[in-house]
């Protein structure tokens, strides 16, 4: 069990996807686990689900845009267990087109939740574990923080900004005692890959047919925990992560190349084209 084993950790975007995989792994590691998402029954269902197994969970609603939504469930959590050991932002959403046919609100969207939900995880809970003088903040970024993705620039965008809020973070937080890392998975088997909005009519499943085979979600939750115990400043997850992030860091241009590469793919399309 290790690190969790008693540990208290809060999950955003508990209630499907890497984040219900993260719950279940950790409750099996033996912490107190609070499934917090926007679906509230969800978020209920997978907190009975890990009890009855033997876990210690529950559910609770949260609006990770909402700052003050996001400041109560973390007093909540504290109220309850007396402390807070790990924060994972794991919340997210995505558009998928190109910056020709998405929209002002597709942006604020993806920002708000992305990137703000978490900052605003961070600064419910950082003040708090600095004064423990313990914790670790966990937050989910993507492949696209590590290279930039073509036809989903809000979303690259946002998590960009994720992996470098969470690096500078980790850098102020090691004289406090708080640990920082960022998770960046590649593609994962997970409700994203299908209710993402097209802002062109592709069809989704030939779209989905020219990326490398998912994740499943638990294999993904293994890998995050592994990451954090080890206090990995920067957690890849599947092998076509780590390959896209190392040809970013030796040769940004054949990168770029790629992606265009890519663009031009989606373009080729049915209903991919202007």
């Amino acid at each position: 069990m290790g690190a969790f084993a008693g540990a208290v950790a809060v999950v955003t975007g508990g209630a499907s996807g890497i984040g219900k995989a993260v719950c279940e792994a950790l409750a099996r590691r033996g912490a107190r686990v609070v499934v917090a998402d926007r679906n509230a029954a969800g978020a209920d269902e997978v907190g009975r689900a890990i009890a009855a197994a033997g876990g210690q969970a529950r559910g609770a609603a949260v609006d990770v845009t909402d700052a003050d939504a996001v400041e109560q469930l973390i007093d909540g959590a504290v109220r309850e267990h007396g402390r807070i050991d790990f924060l994972f932002n794991n919340a997210g959403i995505a558009v998928f087109g190109e910056e020709l046919d998405v929209s002002l609100d597709d942006w604020h969207r993806v920002i708000n939740v992305n990137l703000w939900g978490v900052v605003h995880g961070i600064r419910a809970v950082y003040p708090r574990m600095v004064r423990q003088r313990s914790g670790h903040i966990v937050n989910t970024a993507s492949l696209a923080g590590l290279s930039p993705a073509s036809l989903e620039l809000s979303y690259t965008a946002s998590k960009y900004a994720v992996v470098g809020l969470s690096r500078g973070l980790r850098a102020e937080g090691v004289d406090y005692g708080v640990k920082v890392s960022v998770v960046c998975p590649g593609f994962i088997n997970t409700a994203i890959l299908r209710v993402t909005e097209l802002r062109r009519p592709i069809d989704r499943e030939r779209l989905l047919a020219m990326v490398p085979t998912p994740l499943p979600p638990e294999r993904c939750a293994q890998i995050v925990l592994r990451g954090v115990e080890k206090n990995r400043s920067v957690i890849p997850v599947t092998g076509h992560a780590w390959f896209g992030w190392l040809v970013e860091r030796v040769s940004p241009a054949l990168a770029d190349r790629f992606w265009l590469a890519y663009a031009r793919k989606v373009r080729s399309l049915p209903g991919g084209s202007r």
